[in-house]
């Protein structure tokens, strides 16, 4: 293990010496200088992650300063050329950190006595600004739904399917085939799960679970979808021992041989570790070792925190000190480079008798506290200002959970699409506003003349650029086809896009603000929260969608790495047109 890095950093070395050597005899200094950076990154993207970052970050800095050199001394001629690189190099850096943002994701479980069809569904994540969400299967209708949505799904093999799928490459090439090519990218597919918690609840499978994530990520390269589409596998919290204090943890042993070829895996195809977090078993498991508080996210004085004994280090809150687990446990296996992604956790809003602290008010403060927490981009107690990216458990309450209470009331909404609690959220934007009881639409006003609603009509579906494709003719909301119901709907929709200012409900005085929804049918508006109305069987699922976000790379992808290489690549790029017109220039003087 130990001969890896010094291979690495040799091979790399020798190459950057002699290009660096040849570039430099050539007076090619800024060459020379991306050529180290570039192969350094190519060559030790994993065992030097830090360093490479800081050569890229000074690189950049080289080349930029350069640029600047060379318009003011050398090519002033050139001016606007050399700047206009430089505004792509600063672009690609911000779109590269960018991608890197944490964010917020809902799981969608089904177990539901009356599911919501899937355009409701679809209505009620665009409605709540819910942009990430996690399926725990690969539902055709769900993936049709949220065709050109913008949201980003991550799908999932059911355990029932796994074993088919691990001991067939052919099988799991048709799995890729029939539920994620099919879709993609109209369906902004980022993950595939394979399997839920494995190796707890699935034990007889593990022997094979690698192998299915190879043969779907073998199916994802042969139709070059490897890069944007991600494969891991959810785990259990459970599976780490000795979880407090963090810097003693470890996986249980027993797993190692399905772990460590997992963590190769996953490191070899730069996706991320995925982890179900509870801290409300864990609480509830602690016999009182664990405060509510502690569980919570609520603020503690530093006398109350949790203290790791080896590094010192205080711990506020269960959810960072088991992340910080995770990562302690697979750098004890020489893995340091992986990141986590929390794919499921939450609090129940109601249990039985003997679960006495499976409320509402907790479970509103759990998710809050937890939603803050991530956007605020704290990080953890190891890694501070990193957020871990995590999807909440859940979306609907599944009546049809089997076991106790709290089984069935970890939901957010209700299956009419009614919140179960408002979330006390600030500085939070839109995402999870939950708060239903003050919505507002603009409709056309009763009795307002037919001519004036169609010249409104015409306006807000011209120059005011409202999307009125669903008032075609089979799309969703054509029917009733009648010059009232197509105003109302483009009246709505404007005024939802402009932040529902009264302003923007007026259109010469023919519409007017409502707090009853317009929906009918399969007809949800933009500003309805996908209640269930009539239940219509229907496959097209365009909810009123404007494009989709560029099927960009999830928030990891391959971690920094990638995004950082791309601009070392731009660079690169950009100083080979720079001075291969310098070159030609001088061919061209020569010639004179």
């Amino acid at each position: 293990m130990f001969l890896c890095p010094l291979f690495c950093f040799s091979s790399s070395f020798t190459l950057t010496l002699l290009y660096f050597i040849f570039t430099f005899i050539s007076n090619n200094f800024i060459s020379s200088s991306l050529s180290l950076s570039l192969i350094f990154l190519q060559h030790c993207p994993t065992f030097f992650p830090v360093v490479s970052i800081f050569l890229s970050s000074l690189f950049f800095s080289i080349v930029v300063s350069s640029l600047q050199l060379w318009v003011l001394f050398v090519s002033p001629e050139n001016s606007e050329m050399a700047w206009l690189l430089i505004l792509v190099l600063v672009f690609a850096v911000s779109q590269a950190t960018a991608d890197e943002e944490p964010y917020i994701g809902v799981n969608i479980g089904t177990d539901l006595s009356i599911m919501p069809h899937p355009t409701q569904v679809v209505a009620l994540l665009k409605a709540q600004q819910i942009r990430h969400i996690r399926l725990y299967d690969a539902d055709r209708g769900m993936l049709v739904a949220l065709a050109n949505s913008g949201i980003r799904v991550m799908v999932s093999i059911p355990n029932e399917q796994l074993l088919g799928i691990g001991q067939s490459n052919s099988t799991a090439a048709n799995w890729v085939s029939r539920n994620i090519v099919a879709h993609y990218p109209a369906t902004n597919i980022t993950a595939i799960c394979v399997g839920s918690e494995v190796l707890t609840t699935l034990p007889n499978a593990a022997r094979i679970l690698v192998n299915a994530m190879k043969f779907v990520h073998s199916a994802l390269v042969a139709s070059n979808l490897d890069n944007q589409i991600k494969v891991s596998s959810p785990l259990a919290s459970s599976i780490i021992l000795d979880s407090f204090p963090p810097s003693q943890a470890f996986f249980n042993r027993s797993w190692n041989p399905v772990l460590v070829p997992m963590l190769n895996f996953l490191q070899s195809t730069g996706s991320y570790l995925m982890l179900n977090i509870y801290p409300y078993y864990d609480y509830m498991q602690s016999n009182g070792v664990i405060p509510l508080d502690y569980a919570l996210f609520k603020p503690l004085s530093p006398t109350k925190e949790a203290v790791d004994a080896n590094t010192l280090v205080h711990y506020s809150n269960v959810f960072d000190a088991m992340v910080d687990a995770t990562y302690f446990a697979m750098a004890f296996l020489n893995f340091t480079n992986i990141p986590v992604i929390v794919t499921e956790t939450g609090w129940p809003s109601k249990g039985d008798s003997n679960e006495p602290d499976a409320t509402m008010e907790n479970a509103n403060t759990y998710n809050s506290n937890l939603i803050r927490h991530v956007m605020n981009k704290t990080g953890t107690p190891k890694r501070p200002g990193i957020a871990v990216s995590t999807y909440i458990y859940e979306l609907y309450n599944e009546d049809l959970k089997p076991g106790p209470i709290s089984e069935k009331n970890w939901g957010l909404f209700d299956a009419n699409g009614d919140p179960i609690y408002i979330l006390r959220l600030t500085d939070s934007g839109s995402l999870l506003a939950n708060d239903t009881t003050n919505q507002t639409y603009c409709t056309a006003k009763e009795g307002a003349d037919p001519k004036m609603l169609q010249a409104a009509l015409d306006w807000a579906c011209g120059p005011g650029k409202v999307d009125c494709s669903s008032l075609l003719q089979g799309k969703p909301c054509y029917e009733p086809d009648n010059v009232i119901a197509h105003a109302t709907y483009a009246f709505d929709t404007y005024y939802h896009r402009m932040g529902k200012t009264s302003d923007a409900c007026d259109f010469n005085g023919v519409a007017d603000i409502t707090t009853t929804d317009p929906s009918h049918g399969s007809c949800i508006f933009p500003g309805s929260l996908g209640r269930n109305g009539t239940m219509v069987n229907i496959t097209a699922p365009s909810m009123n969608s404007t494009s989709s976000d560029s099927p960009g790379r999830n928030i990891y992808g391959r971690g920094g790495f990638g995004s950082m290489l791309l601009v070392i690549k731009v660079m690169v790029w950009s100083l080979i047109l720079l001075e291969g017109g310098g070159m030609f220039q001088q061919f061209e003087l020569r010639k004179f």
